[in-house]
């Protein structure tokens, strides 16, 4: 862990019946030996009695597994206040926001009070799922959707009331709604207990959980396919259905065509050293850079060229020719935006057959009001450009913002600077130093109608040139 040593909190959300109540118990009652104080429900609500708020210690009771466990009304930050002064220090503090349908006020709770800031660090913020009653609550309103948005883990619970294709779907869904969520499928909420309590999942100070993967972005391309190719010129035909020709790649029936302007299409050319998964990951995680990069406009009979370079062709009607230059015989791996109809010909027009494809329309929607977007670019941050960025950014969209947090390398820092907000609100901190650690920003949005390219655009705004 960090060599933080502020009170760990963790906030308990989920809809109604989801399970909150039985992952609560399992906390109480679980063999772990902390000192837990337990806030539950309703606090802030108007016409609250004074006399429920703790005054004393013996409303704070004794649970037979050494917890404590504060059954309480009335104003959080006085209930955070008053715990502070009890002579035994509490291992932790749990609160359960049963009553509260978005957690994200009692989250801001921790970064708007300096002497809460200074004593309580916001550990996590724990979503249980009801696996198979959420989906009909997507669309009865948005408390459902912000309470996965919020999440650092999320608990997909009742797994056994479901079948194992329904879900992997509803799983990719949550995903797609919350990339930064370590997602634990349960029944009856049964999991290891330090799945939950002090993970540092909001705050992302432990170095052992510090992994560029587990904060990917989601993937700004819906296809690729791995070509075996001869130096030579090929010609690459976007849009176009081919009746009878196989092994062209044609989009699939449930594919999302063209999200923006249906004239064009941003395409990477990488080359690829063989059909294993450790290459092709990585081919992957430079597309992911090369997409977020600077785009190159590619008018139609302009060559597509290899090389980290975003290409974006320019189509009409959602359809283009262009010729494809290949300086050197080997395999070549074409990531495409969106999944739509394509194919690659030779110099004779006969088809050219890829020899491995994969669809990543699962992990690249824009059907979803929340959703989460990661940026991962190397180099160095100028800390007034971002200041200005970030606040202006929260200040005009925090409210459709709900969660942002990251590791930045900031320029003449040699520490990492941990950042973290809540709608508005937002707090960064300079932690460890980076050492050895190549100097990589990583950055997450979670919220509602995010625009991903401006996001990115901002960010890389604030890059040191």
């Amino acid at each position: 862990m960090s060599a933080d040593q502020r009170i760990p909190v963790t906030v308990l959300t989920g809809f109604l019946g989801a399970g909150k109540t039985t992952l609560l118990n399992r906390i109480l009652t679980g063999q772990h030996g902390r000192k837990i104080a337990v806030i539950e429900n309703e606090f802030g609500e108007v016409g609250v009695d004074n006399q429920l708020v703790i005054q004393a210690d013996e409303e704070i009771f004794a649970m037979n597994n050494g917890c404590l466990c504060c059954t309480v009304r009335g104003d959080l930050l006085r209930i955070l206040g008053r715990l502070l002064k009890r002579k035994d220090r509490l291992d932790g503090v749990l609160i359960e926001t049963t009553g509260l349908a978005n957690p994200g006020p009692v989250a801001q709770t921790f970064f708007s009070d300096p002497e809460i800031r200074d004593a309580y660090r916001l550990d996590s913020i724990v979503t249980v799922v009801d696996a198979r009653h959420v989906a009909q609550h997507f669309d009865d309103g948005r408390e459902t959707k912000e309470q996965i948005a919020f999440a650092d883990v999320i608990l997909l619970n009742k797994t056994d009331l479901m079948g194992a294709a329904d879900l992997d779907r509803l799983e990719t869904r949550l995903h797609r709604m919350n990339t930064a969520a370590r997602i634990h499928r349960t029944r009856n909420c049964d999991l290891p207990l330090d799945r939950v309590l002090d993970v540092g999942g909001f705050n992302l100070s432990r170095a052992t959980d510090l992994d560029p993967r587990f904060l990917e972005p989601e993937y700004p391309f819906e296809w690729a396919g791995v070509y075996e190719l001869a130096a030579g010129t090929y010609q690459l035909c976007i849009g176009h259905h081919s009746a009878g020709q196989q092994n062209g790649h044609e989009s699939g029936e449930d594919a999302h065509h063209h999200h923006g302007d249906e004239d064009e299409l941003d395409v990477a050319l990488l080359p690829v050293k063989s059909l294993d998964a450790i290459d092709l990951a990585a081919a992957r995680d430079l597309a992911v850079q090369v997409f977020s990069d600077w785009e190159k406009r590619v008018k139609p009979g302009e060559a597509v060229t290899p090389g980290a370079t975003l290409q974006r062709l320019q189509l009409a009607d959602g359809h283009g020719d262009f010729p494809v230059t290949i300086p050197a015989t080997g395999r070549y791996m074409l990531f495409t935006a969106h999944d739509v109809p394509t194919h690659l010909h030779a110099a004779d027009q006969s088809l050219v057959r890829y020899v491995h494809d994969q669809t990543y329309r699962h992990e690249h929607s824009h059907d979803e009001e929340v959703s989460s977007v990661g940026i991962t670019l190397p180099g160095e941050l100028d800390a007034k450009r971002l200041n200005d960025w970030i606040g202006g950014l929260l200040a005009k969209k925090g409210q459709d913002i709900f969660r942002c947090k990251g590791v930045l390398a900031v320029r003449s820092s040699d520490k990492r600077l941990v950042f973290q907000g809540v709608h508005m609100t937002f707090d960064a901190k300079f932690d460890q130093p980076w050492g050895g650690a190549p100097r990589t920003n990583i950055f997450v949005f979670i919220g509602r109608n995010l625009n991903r390219e401006e996001l990115i655009n901002g960010f890389k705004a604030c890059m040191v040139s």
